[in-house]
């Protein structure tokens, strides 16, 4: 069995969102090949995070897996200055939570603010910011338990619990 790959962090979340989704729309919407997208689910499903036949998240376990997996497995480290996408504590979800705290980016010629650069999970990850908020704002969250401290990873997983939760009621989601 291929092991997880960071990108296929954002499949699953993009799963969250739009259960069942075909693989053209789950690919266009993460800003990946057809293919790349198809892979990634059976890695999912083959870790028991998706129902790879129905293409449905297991919220409990996903959850589980970004609090206590993903920091571990995919570790950022905040580097140089850049100009770029916000992340973690400097993005949207965040907002009046940290004010006056270090600024996070995701290195990008398209954004506009200045912080420390963090490497997104994948290439496409800042390109989500314009093209699909909703992915963008759950890449930033899971980014907040790769880089933050215990306080800060305690108020990611809350939002994070929130919103899989209202994805769940929404799409009756397993």
């Amino acid at each position: 069995m291929d092991r997880l790959r960071p990108h296929d962090v954002a499949v699953a979340l993009q799963l969250v969102l739009t259960p069942g989704a075909p693989y053209r729309a789950l690919a266009e919407a993460v800003g990946l090949s057809q293919g790349e997208a198809h892979n990634a689910v059976k890695r999912l499903a083959a870790s028991r995070l998706v129902r790879g036949d129905e293409r449905v998240v297991s919220a409990a376990a996903l959850l589980e897996f970004l609090v206590g997996g993903v920091p571990y497995a995919f570790p950022a480290e905040p580097g140089a200055e850049s100009r770029g996408v916000p992340t973690a504590q400097s993005a949207a979800p965040f907002e009046g939570y940290m004010d006056g705290g270090q600024k996070f980016v995701w290195p990008s010629a398209e954004g506009q603010t200045r912080g420390a650069a963090v490497e997104p999970l994948y290439q496409g990850a800042a390109g989500t910011a314009t093209h699909n908020p909703r992915l963008y704002e759950l890449l930033a969250i899971v980014d907040e338990l790769r880089i933050g401290r215990a306080r800060e990873r305690q108020h990611a997983k809350a939002l994070l619990h929130k919103r899989l939760l209202a994805a769940r009621e929404l799409s009756d989601i397993g």
